[in-house]
C-alpha cells in the first residue's frame, strides 16, 4: 500500500520528561540519557548531526560520530581541510543533534568550537584501525576526484609507503570540541505535545533551565 509523505507519522508515547526528572547540570542529564541509550542497545548510538555555517551564513549538515564527552565539551574528529573544517575555520560555532528514535528522544547541543590538543588527536588517531589511519592520508576529503579507481589507487600507494612503519597522524587531520552554550532535551509525547527542556549557559557559569512549548 502506497503512503503519501504527508501521511507518514508516529505517535510518541514511551516516556515523559518533567521538571522533577531533569537534573540541574546538563552534562549530568546528557550522561543519564546516554547511559539509557547504551542500555537500550541503540545501533551507532554516537552518531550525531553536525550543523555548521560558512562565513556568508550558508548552513550545512552531515552525520559524524561522537568520540568523547567531558565538562569541556563534545569531541569529534575529521579532516581539517574538509568542507566542515573550512566552515568551522570561518565560523567556529556548531550545533550537534542526537536522535534516538528507539527512545523517542532528541538532544540538541549548540556552542563554540575549538581544536582538540595535539596529544588528544594523536592518541585517538593511533587508536584507530590501520585502514582508517591510511584513509586519513589517502582521501582529500570534500575535494573533487576523478574516480573511485583513483581513490583506491591512492589508498594502495599510501599503504605501500607506510608498510612496516608507524602511520603518523596527518597535520590536516584531528579533533574538534563543541563547548555548549545551549543544550536542549526533547522527549516525544502524544499529539505532538512533546516535553522540551532548554539549558542555557549564563555569564556566571551557571545554567538556567526552561521548559519550552513543543
Amino acid at each position: 500500500m502506497s503512503t503519501t509523505i504527508a501521511d507518514i507519522r508516529k505517535e510518541y508515547k514511551l516516556q515523559t520528561l518533567s521538571e522533577k526528572d531533569v537534573l540541574q547540570d546538563p552534562f549530568a542529564q546528557f550522561n543519564k540519557w546516554w547511559q539509557e541509550a547504551i542500555n537500550a542497545g541503540i545501533d551507532e548510538v554516537n552518531a550525531m548531526t553536525l550543523a555548521t555555517a560558512s562565513a556568508d551564513g550558508m548552513p550545512d549538515a552531515r552525520i559524524v560520530l561522537l568520540k568523547g564527552v567531558s565538562e569541556k565539551g563534545f569531541a569529534f574528529y575529521t579532516n581539517y581541510n574538509s568542507a566542515k573544517g573550512q566552515q568551522l575555520l570561518e565560523n567556529p560555532r556548531a550545533t550537534l543533534v542526537f536522535f534516538w528514535k528507539e527512545l523517542e528522544r532528541q538532544i540538541r547541543i549548540s556552542g563554540l568550537v575549538s581544536l582538540t590538543p595535539d596529544k588528544m588527536s594523536d592518541d585517538y588517531f593511533n587508536s584507530r584501525p590501520e585502514g582508517s589511519r591510511i584513509g586519513a592520508w589517502a582521501s582529500p576529503q570534500s575535494e573533487p576526484i576523478e574516480s573511485r579507481e583513483w581513490l583506491e589507487a591512492n589508498e594502495e600507494k599510501i599503504r605501500q609507503e607506510f608498510t612496516g612503519k608507524t602511520i603518523p597522524r596527518p597535520e590536516h587531520w584531528g579533533g574538534y570540541v563543541v563547548k555548549p552554550v545551549r543544550m536542549e532535551f526533547w522527549q516525544g509525547r502524544p499529539s505532538r505535545l512533546h516535553d522540551r527542556f532548554l539549558y542555557s549557559l549564563q555569564n556566571t557559569g551557571s545554567w538556567t533551565i526552561e521548559r519550552l512549548a513543543p
